[in-house]
């Protein structure tokens, strides 16, 4: 498991959205910087092989607007019968919840949450918004961690030993350690391993 996964499971969205989930991080020319989809897998494999992404109302929506919506407000005709097929795989209720990068706009991160039983409330919608929008703070990357600490990060996950790292980069181990310490402190972990994974989950490595 990764980081940015043990940081999703932290926030248990599956408590409100019960029958799966799918978040997408930081989507940039359709390509998510981070996915985590924990729907049915035959729905996802029939939603993948059909090109249904392209036909579903649900995603239209949320790549031309920022909120949040019940599947069933969204008023984009579903001609291609895309939510009559998902509540086949018990997806009968859903909500999505669309937030804009505010450094730049044309970027933007989801979630679609899933119910079998029941509409999703407004204080339930509300709670997932505050939690995917703390998720995807959790998963922004620092931006004052240097070029020379994420050199010495990558070297560690390639499994190079201290010594060996400056003798390559002609400095002390001193400064390596110093460089690690500083590293772990932006990153707000507590060990070098947890650094180097979480270093790799920012795309920072």
């Amino acid at each position: 498991m990764t980081a940015a996964e043990a940081r999703i499971r932290d926030y248990a969205f599956e408590e409100i959205a019960s029958a799966g989930f799918y978040i997408a991080f930081r989507i940039e020319f359709l390509l998510p910087e981070f996915e985590h989809n924990s729907l049915p897998r035959p729905w996802v494999h029939k939603y993948t092989q059909q090109g249904l992404l392209m036909m579903d109302p649900v995603l239209r929506w949320v790549y031309c607007n920022a909120g949040s919506i019940r599947w069933s407000e969204v008023d984009i005709p579903d001609t291609s019968g895309v939510l009559g097929e998902a509540a086949k795989y018990d997806l009968n209720f859903g909500a999505a919840i669309s937030l804009r990068d505010e450094d730049d706009p044309s970027i933007r991160s989801f979630g679609n949450f899933c119910r079998s039983d029941r509409e999703l409330t407004s204080s339930e919608i509300e709670e997932l918004g505050r939690r995917l929008e703390l998720l995807f703070a959790d998963l922004t990357a620092p931006d004052d961690v240097t070029e020379a600490e994420t050199e010495v990060l990558a070297a560690i996950r390639d499994g190079e030993l201290l010594k060996e790292i400056a003798f390559k980069l002609g400095i002390s181990e001193g400064a390596v350690k110093q460089r690690l310490r500083s590293a772990k402190d932006k990153l707000g972990a507590r060990t070098t391993p947890q650094a180097v994974s979480m270093a790799s989950d920012y795309g920072l490595l």
